[in-house]
């Protein structure tokens, strides 16, 4: 009679077969939710300023300057944020962890001595995490979803700089989210390069037309400075409370509002 040698089986999450398998996509999931908040509870990373804008934008291309403006901004911003009183880390530059524009704003907040932190995603065409995110503050991405809650669950603010499909869908997101009031704060929305956002999106044509309410058009501000910028997303942060612990938006039923511990 042969018995099994104990040595020789796998445990479930030592199994890669198994972990990378269909039925195990909700592990990975939960693992992309858990590996980033036990990283940003061990930095003690209170809430963010989100940077997005296009990883093809380089500081030597014909839209160089809006590299330069992005550094400048997130320079500002964590310089700003390094003098406020907090045991906690507050309004940390946090990008898509790539190069480009993303590259830009980790380095402006490296520039200022700050820590910035990098949620970058796997593409079939590979994208490198940039060096000036923080060691430890960089994490890869396999689900677009995953990430986007990274984005805006701790986001206080959002500056949007020239980008494209990428850039876009990240930030009809956040709007999209305050429009249908899925988060309980207002998170300021700054896009970058006045000239170049109202060429990309008729924002008043779609107020317009009605298909989205004329009050929408205050959900986001136009700046055209670093200094401008840093103003607009200093006023909007203190009028909403900066005390308030950062969550994101509750799940309502039909019949009411959220039991105590929300969902």
């Amino acid at each position: 009679m042969s018995t099994t040698d104990p040595s020789r089986i796998t445990l479930a999450y030592e199994d890669a077969s198994f972990i990378e398998g269909d039925d195990a996509r909700p592990l990975r999931i939960l693992a992309e939710y858990i590996a980033p908040m036990s990283a940003f509870q061990r930095a003690r990373i209170c809430d963010t300023i989100v940077f997005f804008g296009s990883a093809r934008i380089r500081p030597d291309g014909p839209l160089g300057r809006y590299y330069d403006a992005a550094r400048e901004t997130a320079r500002l911003v964590t310089a700003w944020s390094k003098g406020l009183p907090s045991h906690e880390h507050r309004y940390v530059v946090c990008t898509g962890g790539g190069p480009g524009l993303m590259e830009a704003a980790n380095r402006g907040a490296s520039d200022a001595g700050g820590i910035t932190i990098g949620l970058n995603i796997g593409l079939p065409h590979e994208q490198r995490p940039n060096p000036y995110i923080t060691r430890g503050l960089s994490f890869e991405f396999h689900y677009f979803f995953m990430r986007k809650l990274w984005f805006a669950l701790l986001a206080r603010a959002l500056v949007v700089f020239p980008g494209g499909f990428g850039t876009l869908d990240e930030m009809f997101e956040v709007l999209t989210l305050m429009q249908t009031q899925k988060v309980d704060r207002r998170i300021p929305v700054v896009l970058f390069g006045s000239e170049y956002w109202k060429e990309i999106v008729n924002f008043e044509a779609l107020a317009r037309h009605g298909t989205i309410d004329r009050e929408d058009l205050a959900l986001f501000r136009f700046a055209d400075d670093p200094a401008s910028a840093l103003a607009i997303l200093q006023a909007a942060i203190q009028a909403e409370s900066a005390a308030r612990a950062p969550d994101i938006a509750h799940s309502r039923t039909r019949h009411g509002p959220p039991g105590p511990t929300g969902a």
